[in-house]
């Protein structure tokens, strides 16, 4: 490989275009936007040269420690622990190698070919261990002319190929450039109204005089060329303008060249002929002009004064009795249990044990879930003001462009198997036809598999994008996954009055119909592709071995790989699981399948044979779109989800760095196209910097009508998510979640709170980011505002991080652009100007992805604190939970958004084991947490007294499953022994009872009333908590336990996600399946049981000379109590309704009455006869 020629870009990357019998010709590919955060770092896996134009080298996959190869013949030693890449493309059938002109990446501007963008999207970034860094080219979209596009000197008007007016900078007589030719331009302005084709603005330029040349718009170009200039929104600083051997602070570093110290505002006056407001004799001419009659005065305050967002509570009619039922339900407990501990059952002290042991947990338990939904609020969001402050032209940002902050959404699937790709597609394309600005979303979808199915899948998605999107933005689309809305069942007609809509969804069902047939059919083409090749590849093998001589008799080892559609190897997982392409070892894989959009708006074209929608006025842009597959090889421990998260969060800060991410599951799809933008108005209102997490609740499709296993959680959801959001804000719950990303990186809020004496009572209030002598927790990073701190900062950025000095820079970028406006801050706080984030991001290139590729490597996080205080915490299964805990433990905030049309929906198993295994991995995780630092009995004073008390309870519940399998056993127990847990049926304790009772009752009642769920719900879900209490929860005690004494470790199978029925199937088909687990065997049990032991008791009671009729009742009420929250399970465990076998009720009805017969025997009543098993015939 021949080394590139030297550029004035710091970074290099050798392209190679030659294949396995090509010749080794290079290009040099260099950044087309000067990176010092990259060319900074001598460590770095991009290159590693010698002097100052050193070879580019890389290390042999079966070398050393320092054994490396020289790219330009020139062999060199380096004692380091990094790494060289080097980008290679090799070459295809479909891909001839590339010329000097097509691999040359022009300077971001040019926006009329924009190869670059091309060439990224087209390129596959592959590495990671003794790997070589390779870019392998799958479509080369730069060798496609557009013929749609004229050439910069003709006439954009249609059907004119005129050379167009050559004024103001040659962009055309109108400020957003658009080509117009003279007589064209004369038209617009006799007969147009004088407004521009291109942006529909009045041209302020009308003149008839102008010759062909446009030489009179020169001289207006001279007078006003510096206010243009002050017009654009000041772009922010790139990441190169941040040095590490300073402070970090983004304060200093944002006053560069573009950014003078000191403001001049009379020059800005007259340079951009402004005024000073209202009373000004030039004030503008529209409104408001001195001397009107009817003048009103303008309110400048009043959009900075109106809030995003209102927090509305509960009404005092419901909250104040609430509140006193629980009171009163306190002290019945109290009364209730000292009555139990005073009146012991004399006659069966062990029974009498048991239950009053039991019972004192299950108050606990219930005082633990009860205090935390003391103070539940709701919130509401105003999305008019959002508009209003954000994208709304104003000095600083003159063309009114989005001034919202980006938002990098994250997807996770690891099993295209369980996870069917049109699931996962359908979300993508619900995430890019999100109502947000496009340029500031970025969609990664992370596949822990590695799967060549999930890739093409993507790229079909990407592909059909292109027509979902602008369909969804021309007509409103809602909800905006195309398999959510073609299989609504209500009138698609509603609120639709365009006339061209029925034409075009008819198109877009049909085109969406084609491109299911074409993602159900991936696996059966990868296969016949792949046997195809690797048929091709076994020949080509036969005849090297016969031109060789080899005798035929020595059999022929050729790998069984998978193949890509152009003829090359797939990098991931191979079906055959070969070394290097297994699901546990296998490269790290970039694929931008949607290159980042430009930031002016693209607006399509009329239906034609190409278009099948008119996409005139339609911005056809789509967000970005990114595949990623972090490397994973034998020996490292990867983290689950947990490990996929954190290598989303590095490739995106290097690739996109926005400073909030959303994170879905492949099976959450946007329901609400809004949803983005209610969650942002938390983050960007007044105090939304303290707030670390913004969550929405979860909402499910696909649950049978019944909710038979309380599928729908709505009591979690809607009242204990609600309760905590009084608090200090509701538990993280693994997806629909907004975060701000430095709160991901284990910084420290701007402020916080510290509570301390009895509940917490006594406020301390702290300001982290402010100078402070005293000494920070260990847990506590806080973003270097101050000299004093930077150096230290500084030194500790790779220890936390990585040697990334990409990511490194681009920390204070992500703390800048998610601030607050100044407007908006407090005496003495840090915030954004208005307008700083309307510019347009940075143009994405090889040296960025690579950079990419290097942060994914399965070494990258060893030695730093990734999984212990920054990112996704490791070390649980439940790893949202610890999370969100650790963000509340160093004085986060967060907020739940419960939006008026759901925010997103998903699916969840109806099949009972699966729903049983999905409780059972949440209930081992808590027990973890029990176990572990993060419990919250060492939580920090940071954390409120009700907070703490409702994560430590989040530990606690499993526990309370060993109990509960007791107490449901005691009923049994009672009607055997004919013994009850009271030495009889007083009037006290049936009191004492009926109140308990009651009151439980009246405060659900009240909960379905402030939380607005039914009562159905309620009842639902204490079923289910009985089912999963006497199934999932005692397992994952066990199993917790022995993790932690024995060290045994824990795994779990993925949920399996259910894939959208077809036509004339059963959407609940699943519900019926009956799949054998151990977990049911300890709730059949205590339902045979309890049956026996009804039948047993009945039978002994009639029997019995003096029956004890109130025993009998006491038992049989309680045992009916068990079966009624069983009954679901039982149902389950029947199948299809109207499809249980006759002979289970023969087989029942026979072992209960074999079994009271055999009781009776065993233990006959008083006062028989002996001779009472004899039988004499009349």
């Amino acid at each position: 490989m021949v080394k590139s020629p030297s550029s004035p870009s710091p970074v290099t990357i050798t392209v190679s275009s030659g294949g396995k019998e090509s010749g080794s010709r290079s290009i040099g590919l260099t950044s087309p936007v000067p990176r010092a955060s990259i060319s900074n770092n001598p460590n770095s896996p991009l290159r590693r040269a010698s002097g100052g134009g050193g070879s580019v080298v890389r290390r042999l996959s079966g070398g050393g420690a320092n054994n490396y190869s020289s790219i330009s013949n020139t062999t060199e030693e380096f004692n380091s622990e990094y790494y060289t890449y080097t980008v290679q493309i090799p070459a295809t059938p479909e891909r001839q190698p590339l010329t000097t002109s097509q691999t040359s990446l022009p300077e971001y501007g040019n926006n009329t070919g924009k190869p670059e963008t091309s060439y990224i999207s087209g390129t596959i970034f592959t590495g990671g261990f003794n790997s070589v860094t390779r870019g392998h080219v799958i479509e080369c979209s730069m060798e496609q002319e557009e013929p749609t596009k004229k050439t910069k000197s003709m006439c954009g008007m249609k059907g004119c190929d005129e050379k167009a007016i050559q004024g103001r900078s040659s962009g055309g007589p109108c400020e957003c450039g658009f080509k117009i030719c003279r007589e064209c331009y004369l038209e617009c302005v006799g007969n147009g109204g004088g407004k521009c084709p291109g942006c529909k603005e009045p041209y302020k330029y009308v003149s008839d005089d102008e010759d062909d040349d446009g030489k009179d718009y020169e001289d207006d170009d001279d007078d006003e060329r510096v206010s243009e200039a002050e017009d654009q929104a000041l772009p922010l600083p790139s990441m190169a303008e941040f040095k590490l051997d300073k402070r970090l602070s983004v304060v200093k570093s944002f006053k560069a060249q573009n950014h003078p110290p000191d403001f001049d505002h009379n020059r800005w006056l007259f340079e951009t002929k402004g005024t000073y407001g209202y009373g000004n004799a030039v004030w503008p001419k529209d409104g408001h002009g001195a001397g009107s009659a009817s003048e009103i005065r303008p309110d400048f305050g009043e959009k900075a004064r109106r809030p995003l967002t209102r927090k509305v509570g509960v009404s005092a009619a419901i909250l104040s009795p609430y509140r006193l039922l629980i009171l009163f339900r306190l002290v019945a407990l109290g009364l209730f249990l000292t009555w139990r501990i005073r009146h012991p059952n004399r006659e069966a002290m062990w029974l009498w044990g048991m239950s009053i042991t039991c019972e004192l947990w299950f108050a606990f338990s219930w005082l633990l879930d009860q205090l935390p939904k003391l103070c539940p609020v709701n919130r509401v969001t105003d999305l008019s003001v959002l508009k209003e402050r954000f994208e709304s032209p104003n000095l600083r940002n003159p063309k009114g462009r989005s001034d919202l902050p980006g938002i990098d959404v994250f997807v996770s699937t690891a099993d295209p198997e369980k996870e069917p790709p049109l699931v996962t597609a359908n979300t993508i394309l619900s995430i890019l036809a999100v109502d947000y600005p496009v340029e500031k979303i970025a969609c990664y979808l992370s596949d822990d598999g590695g799967a060549l199915l999930t890739f093409e899948a993507l790229a079909e998605t990407a592909s059909f994008a292109r027509i979902w999107v602008p369909f969804c933005r021309k007509h409103s689309i809602e909800p905006r996954n195309p398999e959510a809305y073609f299989g609504q069942k209500r009138d698609f007609l509603k609120n639709k009055v365009r006339l061209d809509f029925v034409r075009e969804r008819r198109r877009v069902k049909r085109e969406y119909d084609e491109f299911k047939v074409r993602i159900n059919s991936l696996p059966e083409s990868i296969r016949r592709r792949s046997d195809a090749y690797n048929a091709h590849e076994e020949l080509r093998a036969k005849k090297k071995q016969s031109e060789a001589g080899i005798t035929a008799s020595e059999p022929i080892k050729v790998p069984k790989a998978t193949w890509m559609s152009d003829g090359a190897y797939w990098p991931g997982t191979w079906a055959s699981a070969e070394p290097d392409h297994s699901r546990g070892d296998h490269e790290g894989i970039i694929q931008a399948m949607l290159a980042p959009p430009n930031a002016e708006e693209e607006f399509g074209s009329e239906a034609d044979a190409e278009n099948l929608i008119d996409t005139t006025g339609v911005d056809i842009r789509l967000p970005m779109l990114v595949y990623v597959s972090r490397e994973k090889r034998p020996g490292y421990d990867h983290n689950k989800k947990a490990g996929a998260m954190n290598a989303l969060v590095r490739t995106s800060a290097i690739m996109s760095n926005g400073p909030f991410i959303l994170n879905l599951d492949c099976d959450h799809y946007i329901y609400n196209s809004l949803a983005l933008r209610e969650g942002m108005c938390f983050m960007l209102d007044r105090g939304g910097d303290r707030i670390c997490y913004v969550q929405f609740p979860q909402r499910f499709e696909g649950i049978d009508p019944s909710d038979r296993y309380a599928n729908h959680n709505t009591v979690f959801f809607d009242v204990s998510m609600r309760a905590l959001d009084g608090l200090q804000g509701p538990m993280y719950v693994g997806t629909g979640c907004i975060f701000r990303r430095t709160a991901l990186y284990g910084f420290s809020p701007p402020r916080a709170t510290e509570h301390h004496g009895w509940f917490g009572r006594r406020k301390i209030k702290l300001f982290l980011r402010k100078p402070k002598k005293s000494k920070k927790e260990d847990d506590e990073v806080a973003v270097a505002i101050n000299d004093d701190d930077a150096d230290i900062e500084t030194l500790l950025l790779p220890k936390r991080f990585g040697n990334s000095t990409s990511l490194a820079a681009s920390i204070p970028v992500a703390e800048y652009q998610g601030r607050l406006l100044q407007d908006l801050q407090g005496k003495g706080t840090h915030g954004r100007p208005a307008g700083s984030l309307a510019v347009p991001r940075e143009p994405l290139d090889a040296a960025t992805v690579a950079e990419a590729i290097s942060v994914i490597s399965c070494f990258y996080e060893d030695k730093t604190e990734w999984g212990k205080r920054v990112g996704w915490i490791y070390g649980s299964v439940t790893e949202d939970v610890v999370t969100g805990y650790r963000m509340h433990n160093r004085g986060w905030r967060s907020v739940y958004c419960v939006t008026k049309r759901d925010a997103f929906r998903g699916t969840a198993p109806i099949n009972l084991t699966d729903r049983l295994h999905q409780v059972l991995r949440w209930a081992t995780g808590s027990v973890e947490i029990f176990f572990s630092k993060n419990n919250a009995l060492l939580a920090s004073p940071r954390m409120k007294f009700l907070q703490r008390v409702a994560y430590f309870n989040v530990g606690m519940y499993p526990f309370t499953s060993m109990f509960l399998i007791v107490y449901c056993f005691l009923p049994a127990i009672s009607l055997f022994t004919g013994k009850f847990i009271v030495q009889s049926l007083s009037a006290t304790f049936l009191v004492f009872l009926l109140g308990i009772t009651i009151t439980l009752c009246l405060l659900a009642l009240l909960e379905i009333k402030w939380s607005g769920i039914t009562l159905h719900d309620w009842w639902r879900n204490e079923q289910f908590w009985l089912i999963g209490g006497t199934s999932a929860h005692p397992a994952a005690v066990l199993q917790g336990l022995l993790k932690v004494i024995a060290g045994v470790d824990i795994s779990f199978t993925l949920t399996s996600k259910s894939a959208t029925p077809e036509d004339g199937d059963d959407e609940f088909a699943d519900l019926y399946v009956v799949k054998w687990s151990f977990l049911m065997v300890p709730p059949i049990t205590i339902m045979m049981v309890n049956m026996i032991a009804i039948a047993v008791g009945v039978a002994r009671t009639i029997y019995s000379p003096f029956p004890q009729w109130s025993k009998l009742v006491g038992g049989v009420f309680f045992s009916f109590w068990v079966l009624c929250h069983l009954f679901p399970f039982a149902k389950g465990l029947m199948g299809r309704r109207g499809k249980v076998p006759t002979i289970v009720y023969v087989w029942s009805g026979l072992l209960s009455i074999i079994i009271s017969l055999l009781w009776v025997y065993i233990s006959p009543p008083s006062g028989a006869a002996q001779n009472y098993m004899n039988f004499q015939f009349p």
